[in-house]
């Protein structure tokens, strides 16, 4: 089996993904994984710590550039700030990302453990962008409000981005949704 060569984590991700969809995330083992990838099961948990952690990896760096806008932002308004988090996590989702993120996501909604992992993962996201914002002195309900709001257009943003048959760039969905957003508030 090939050690040590480069994209290991690539391929190791795409062996998964591949295994997953034609054999259910329960009937995939770490092994095959490994197998798949022409890599040892050693140097899978190099990678990853667990199974799901493929389907999650990222987390940490997707979630600073969603916290790195309202850090740097100029407005104090929490829509504003809410605004920049989500351009910030624009940047991670290219459209090179969009068929692993398709594939992914049918694998993640189908299985109900990876479905609820995924909700406390936003619901964690929902919590750290609120205390940004209340880092930034906004008032703690409208910071709770903004946040989840704007946690609610990403997810929107995100499901329309990897709609089949979708080629708009992410950043211009997610703008759009929020703008839509805007909008139903401004309408009362």
């Amino acid at each position: 089996m090939a050690r040590w060569q480069s994209g290991s984590r690539e391929r190791l991700a795409a062996s998964a993904l591949r295994l997953f969809a034609s054999q259910g995330f329960e009937g995939t083992t770490v092994a095959e994984i490994a197998a798949e990838a022409g890599l040892t099961e050693r140097t899978f948990f190099r990678y990853y710590t667990d199974k799901p952690e493929v389907l999650f990896a990222g987390q940490g760096e997707f979630e600073a550039l969603f916290l790195d806008g309202p850090e740097t932002s100029t407005s104090t308004s929490p829509m504003e700030l809410v605004a920049s988090a989500l351009d910030g996590a624009a940047a991670y989702f290219p459209d090179e990302r969009r068929s692993w993120s398709r594939s992914r996501q049918v694998v993640v909604t189908g299985n109900v453990a990876l479905h609820d992992r995924e909700l406390h993962k936003m619901s964690a996201l929902a919590d750290a962008l609120t205390a940004a914002l209340v880092k930034r002195d906004v008032d703690p309900t409208a910071a709770a409000l903004a946040a989840e709001a704007g946690v609610s257009v990403f997810r929107r943003a995100f499901a329309a981005w990897i709609a089949e048959g979708e080629t708009r760039p992410f950043v211009d969905i997610q703008r759009g949704v929020l703008h839509q957003l805007q909008a139903l508030l401004g309408s009362r």
